[in-house]
């Protein structure tokens, strides 16, 4: 096989041209996407938000319960969404014995006792009826301080928020987290009411 000049320059140029391309390929064609790690941070922190409220029980009590198939359960379609507006109580249980020292609704979600009635808060990041204008600063001092917003009035039984203040900033930032990627709900809570 003979070439002349034109015919081998467009031989080398092709074969060139297809080794660099295959180069080019392989270095970038097969490398994984950049890693966003802030992306994936947050991820890891809105699941470990998620398994604290589940084993915390935070549902036990700020989501309503409903009678299911097998009883009573946490209605997950209004999840952390607290008291029922429409469900109004307006005086303290009376135990019919003195065995008894509290009691609590039918939906789990307001509670009477000694201290009056207590109702669970919306934690949704509803912006008018939740959490959703609250800062991680206030949620961490509210379980600090067992304080609504930290520093307003008590917050009161059932409210574990003696135990939960030991949780770590990092937890309690977790939950939060975990917390803003809820569903808002519109549910304005009642005020606790005062002993009978």
């Amino acid at each position: 096989m003979n070439f002349g000049g034109k015919q081998l320059f467009t031989i080398l140029l092709v074969v060139g041209l297809v080794i660099s391309l295959t180069v080019v390929a392989t270095l970038y064609g097969s490398r994984p996407a950049p890693v966003n790690k802030a992306e994936i941070a947050q991820k890891e922190q809105i699941k470990r938000g998620e398994y604290l409220v589940t084993i915390g029980g935070c549902n036990d009590c700020h989501t309503p319960w409903i009678m299911g198939p097998k009883g009573p359960e946490p209605d997950m379609s209004r999840a952390l969404s607290g008291h029922p507006q429409q469900f109004k109580i307006e005086q303290p249980a009376r135990p019919q014995s003195k065995e008894w020292l509290w009691a609590g609704a039918p939906t789990n979600t307001a509670f009477s006792g000694p201290w009056g009635v207590s109702f669970a808060a919306n934690l949704t990041p509803d912006r008018n009826t939740g959490t959703g204008i609250w800062t991680p600063e206030i949620f961490r001092n509210t379980i600090r301080n067992g304080r609504h917003w930290g520093v307003s009035r008590p917050l009161l039984p059932p409210m574990p928020w003696s135990n939960y203040r030991k949780m770590t900033d990092e937890d309690l930032n977790a939950v939060m987290a975990y917390i803003r990627t809820l569903k808002p709900i519109e549910n304005q809570v009642p005020q606790p009411l005062p002993p009978a």
